[in-house]
C-alpha cells in the first residue's frame, strides 16, 4: 500500500533531517519506492503495512532511534483524495492555495471549538473541521495571523502537522 508520511515541524525549530537521510531511513525500514517532497518532512513510499496507526508508531520509533523525536501522521491515496474532495473552501484553493492549510490530526477534531473562536478573535480566517482534518483559509498573511493564539486559548488539540493546499495535491499525485 502507498502511504504519505507527514512529519511534524521538520527543518524548522531545531528538528533537522536532510531529505536524503529521511529517504534512506524509510528504505532501511524495508519500505520501497520512497520519494520525498520539499524539505519539510513529506515522504511517500510503499509499505506492506495496511494500518495507519501501526505505521505511524513504527515511523516515530525509527526516527527517535535515529535521534529525531517528532510526530508522524500518515494518509494513503484514498484518504488524501477524500481530503481534497471535502475541501470546504474551493475558492481559496483556486485564489491562494499557499494560504489554504490542512491540519492533519490522528483523531477527529472535537466538535464545538470552531464556533467559539469569534468570542475571542475576529480575524478574517475561515475554519472547517471534517473528520481528522482541519481546513484553515488564511485570506491574508499566514505568518502574521493571530488565529494560532486564539486556538491555543480555546484549547484546540495540539495540531499534528499542517500542509498547504499545493503540497496536499502534490502528495496525492505522488501516491497515485
Amino acid at each position: 500500500m502507498r502511504w504519505a508520511a507527514l512529519l511534524k515541524g521538520i527543518n524548522i525549530g531545531g528538528k533537522k533531517i536532510p531529505m536524503t537521510e529521511l529517504k534512506a531511513l524509510i528504505e532501511k525500514m524495508g519500505h520501497s519506492d520512497v520519494k520525498t517532497l520539499l524539505a519539510s518532512g513529506n515522504v511517500v513510499f510503499t509499505a506492506t503495512e495496511t494500518d495507519g496507526a501501526t505505521l505511524e508508531s513504527a515511523l516515530e520509533e525509527a526516527l527517535a532511534a535515529w535521534g529525531l523525536k517528532t510526530e508522524v501522521v500518515v494518509r494513503n491515496h484514498k484518504e488524501l483524495e477524500a481530503v481534497i474532495a471535502a475541501n470546504p473552501f474551493p475558492d481559496a484553493a483556486k485564489d491562494h492555495p499557499n494560504h489554504l492549510l490542512v491540519s492533519f490530526h490522528r483523531d477527529p477534531v472535537p466538535d464545538g471549538l470552531i464556533e467559539k473562536i469569534p468570542t475571542i478573535y475576529d480575524g478574517p480566517e475561515r475554519l472547517k473541521a471534517i473528520d481528522r482534518e482541519l481546513y484553515i483559509d488564511y485570506p491574508e498573511d499566514v505568518g502574521h495571523s493571530k488565529l494560532g493564539p486564539a486556538m491555543a486559548k480555546l484549547k484546540f488539540p495540539k495540531l499534528a502537522t499542517m500542509r498547504n493546499w499545493n503540497t496536499v495535491g502534490k502528495l496525492r499525485d505522488l501516491l497515485a
